[in-house]
């Protein structure tokens, strides 16, 4: 008897998005909540992506956390007489974040049912270039076939796999899984996450040490930024290995000596200041050394969709489009801006012009000028060029730096060793010196940067600054009165 086929049956949709984070949802919801386009959305792990869960979101509940911690300790120079009853609950708090993420998943499962966006939890994989197939948690299958495809994928931490004991550290997914606070952490990069994972560790009081390859980190970011946000870090009491490299690591129940904790990790590092080193009696070991596409089972190939030699990345233009019409990708999957605001900001504009009315046939995202904030100890601002960039624009001689490094007024009555540094720089361009470049380190940097912004990407100019009164006594005047 021959075998019974059981027919696939295949659901039909104008718009699949593949990937629930920030952008992913953003662009969902435009084309079903807006425009009433058929629209689907997958996502294999939560709702909200690295963003919501294992990012920006319990990140800045935890610098927060990190700051109250630095406002106590401010207090004794203002006359408070504060007794510590208890060391920081780390257990609580993190527990308290888990809880705060997981009411966010359900507000993104909850928003997208508003807008009649079908969400189905499962792994895609294109099997062509319309139809997609959806691994789903039971181990059945479903079938997609879609007129249009977003891939929304994000990305995931590297791991340094070339070098011996790697898989005893962890990545920034596994900070927020820690359940214990650990007493001393050694944290390898020189990005934004390594630096604002030192940073909240110290101000928490975990002995922090940090390995980078070169004399600063934050190496993208204009020199004043590197060069004061390292000198800082140093004067906190941050231990800081430059010019380093980790060479091996070691569980210390696999040592020797007496005197090991079988409970720690020993790092083995070079360095271009010592021959060698060694580190030990370390409770955790994040590696924080890079990001890479979320794309390894997603079917590219079997799509045509072209990918650059670099981590992975999909090959997609400013209009979000890949090498396949109706395929495409925006995000970290893509790697021009790994913003959150950025992917839904991008995804909001491709939904308007790919559903939206002919008014929108136009629409793309604006990649110049976005702003960019570390939310370090001292917090980091940014948006637009920065001095090197500038001056190889423009030319030296149109180039214009206006800067300026004080102690904000909320330091006056602290001790010298316990005063945070500030620095602010404007650069313009041209006769009429519009403002092309602005970066600022200091306290509450990431509220100031926001409004002045806006008048960045207005294209303002110095003059227009320096015609704004300023208000005192506030850090931010600073800017409006350069000289």
């Amino acid at each position: 008897m021959a075998p019974v086929t059981v027919p696939v049956t295949k659901k039909e949709c104008d718009y699949l998005v593949i990937g629930g984070g920030s952008g992913g949802i953003a662009s969902a919801r435009r084309a079903g909540g807006v425009y009433g386009a058929k629209t689907i959305l997958v996502e294999s792990k939560r709702l909200g992506g690295t963003c919501v869960n294992v990012g920006c979101v319990p990140k800045k509940v935890t610098w927060n956390a990190a700051a109250i911690a630095e406002t106590l300790k401010d207090a004794k120079a203002y006359g408070f007489n504060l007794q510590e009853t208890a060391p920081f609950d780390w257990t609580t708090f993190k527990h308290k974040r888990d809880a705060y993420v997981k009411r966010l998943n359900g507000i993104y499962e909850r928003n997208l049912h508003n807008d009649g966006v079908e969400y189905i939890h499962g792994r895609a994989h294109l099997l062509n270039q319309h139809e997609v197939q959806i691994d789903l948690d039971d181990g059945s299958r479903d079938y997609i076939h879609a007129k249009k495809i977003l891939i929304a994928t994000g990305g995931h931490p590297n791991l340094p796999k070339h070098i011996p004991g790697f898989e005893h550290g962890i990545t920034s997914d596994g900070f927020f899984e820690l359940e214990t606070q650990p007493k001393k952490v050694a944290i390898v990069g020189a990005g934004y996450i390594a630096v604002e994972f030192a940073g909240m560790f110290h101000a928490l009081g975990t002995e922090t040490h940090l390995f980078i390859r070169h004399d600063t980190f934050l190496r993208n970011f204009d020199p004043m930024i590197q060069d004061t946000i390292t000198q800082e870090y140093e004067h906190l009491g941050i231990k800081l290995y430059k010019q380093s490299n980790v060479s091996k690591v070691e569980k210390s129940e696999s040592l020797s000596s007496s005197h090991s904790n079988p409970n720690t990790l020993k790092l083995h590092y070079t360095s271009s200041n010592r021959d060698s080193g060694v580190l030990d009696n370390i409770d955790t070991l994040i590696w924080a050394i890079g990001r890479s596409a979320e794309v390894e089972d997603l079917g590219l190939d079997k799509a045509g969709v072209a990918q650059k030699a670099e981590k992975g990345l999909i090959q997609a233009n400013e209009w979000q489009e890949t090498s396949v019409p109706h395929i495409y990708a925006l995000g970290d999957v893509c790697g021009l801006i790994e913003l959150t605001p950025v992917a839904i900001a991008a995804g909001r504009k491709l939904s308007d012009r790919l559903f939206g009315p002919a008014k929108h046939g136009q629409s793309k995202l604006d990649y110049t000028n976005i702003p960019s904030v570390v939310f370090s100890h001292p917090e980091v601002g940014s948006i637009g060029l920065t001095e090197p960039q500038a001056r190889e624009k423009f030319g030296d001689e149109n180039i214009k730096v206006y800067k300026t490094a004080f102690t904000g007024m909320y330091y006056a009555l602290s001790p010298p060793e316990e005063k945070k540094a500030s620095a602010y720089k404007l650069i313009v361009a041209g006769e009429d010196e519009t403002v092309v470049g602005m970066h600022i380190l200091g306290q509450g940097c990431s509220e100031i940067l926001q409004g002045f912004g806006v008048a960045i990407k207005m294209g303002a100019k110095k003059r227009d600054f320096d015609s704004c009164v300023a208000i005192h006594p506030t850090s931010a005047e600073e800017l409006v009165t350069l000289k």
